[in-house]
C-alpha cells in the first residue's frame, strides 16, 4: 500500500494557549484558545466584558498574562514587552486614537518608525549623509501613506484638529509605517460616519490584498465584520464561544444568548 505523505499544516502566525487573566478576584480571561492564520482578516467579537482587549492587551505586551501562552510565528512571546514586539512586527491600534495631538499630521507618521540614527547625537555629528538619507526615507513612507489614507491635504494640520474618523485613518497610517506582520485593530467603526467607514474597509482590504498585512479585528459593529472577515471568534465570559463563518455564528443561539445575557444592545 502506497504512504501518502501529508505535509505538516503552517505554523500559525499567531497561537493563545490556555490564556488567562485576573484582575484581584476577576477573571477577565480564562483559558482562551485559538489561532490566527497569517494573511487573513480575522474578527473577535462578544458582549461587553467578553474580554476582547484585555487578549489585545496581552498580545501587543501591555499585560502579562497570569497563565497560559502567546506564540507568534512558533516562537514563545508571553510577556514581552510593546516596544520590544513593534520591532518584531505586532502593532495595534486603539478604540480612541494615540495620536500626538500638538504635532502635525505628518510629523505623527515620521515619529513611528525606530532607530532613526537622527535621534542620537553622534551620527548627526558623524555621518549626517546617513541621517539625511533616512529622514528622506521615513520623509517618502510617511507621505505615501498619507495619499493612500487621502489624508495628503492635512498632513500639516496639527493632529488635535482631526474628526474622530480622519484620527482612526491616522493609527493605521502609524501601523503602515512599521511594515507590520499582525495589525491589531481595536474597534476601528467607533465614532466613524458611515462614508469614513466605508473608506476604512476599502483600505483594510487593499491592505490585506496587496501588502499581505494579517488583521484581527474587534468590533461590535456586526455589518463592518461581515463584510471584512471570512472568519470571526466569539468571546464570551473570556473564553471562546464559537469560531466560524460570520453566517453560520450569526445563527448560533448560543451567541444570541452571550449578548442578550451580556445586556448589550448590538446583538448579531
Amino acid at each position: 500500500m502506497d504512504h501518502v505523505m501529508h505535509a505538516a499544516p503552517p505554523t500559525p502566525l499567531l497561537a493563545l494557549e490556555g490564556l488567562t487573566r485576573r484582575f484581584g478576584g476577576l477573571t477577565a480571561v480564562n483559558r482562551c484558545s485559538f489561532t490566527i492564520e497569517a494573511g487573513r482578516i480575522t474578527g473577535v467579537i462578544g458582549p461587553n466584558g467578553a474580554g476582547k482587549t484585555t487578549i489585545f492587551n496581552m498580545v501587543a505586551g501591555a499585560l502579562v498574562p497570569s497563565a497560559g501562552r502567546i506564540l507568534f510565528d512558533g516562537e514563545d512571546i508571553t510577556g514581552v514587552p510593546t516596544h520590544r514586539l513593534f520591532h518584531r512586527g505586532i502593532v495595534r491600534t486603539f478604540q480612541i486614537p494615540h495620536e500626538f495631538g500638538r504635532l502635525t499630521v505628518l510629523e505623527n507618521l515620521m515619529t513611528v518608525p525606530a532607530s532613526q540614527p537622527g535621534e542620537r547625537l553622534w551620527p548627526v555629528w558623524l555621518t549626517p549623509g546617513t541621517v539625511a538619507r533616512r529622514e528622506r526615507d521615513v520623509r517618502e513612507r510617511a507621505e505615501d501613506a498619507l495619499r493612500f489614507l487621502t489624508l495628503w491635504d492635512l498632513r500639516d494640520e496639527l493632529a488635535m484638529n482631526l474628526s474622530g474618523g480622519q484620527k482612526k485613518l491616522l493609527e493605521i497610517g502609524r501601523a503602515m509605517m512599521t511594515t507590520p506582520r499582525l495589525v491589531l485593530l481595536d474597534e476601528p467603526g467607533a465614532g466613524v460616519n458611515p462614508t469614513l467607514l466605508a473608506r476604512l474597509r476599502e483600505m483594510i482590504l487593499e491592505l490585506n490584498r496587496q501588502r499581505h498585512y494579517t488583521f484581527v479585528i474587534i468590533e461590535h459593529d456586526m455589518d463592518f465584520i461581515a463584510s471584512l472577515c471570512e472568519r470571526v471568534i466569539v468571546l464570551a465570559q473570556g473564553a471562546v464561544l464559537t469560531d466560524g463563518p460570520m453566517d453560520e455564528v450569526r445563527r448560533d443561539p448560543r451567541v444570541l444568548d452571550a449578548y442578550l445575557g451580556g445586556g448589550d444592545e448590538n446583538c448579531p
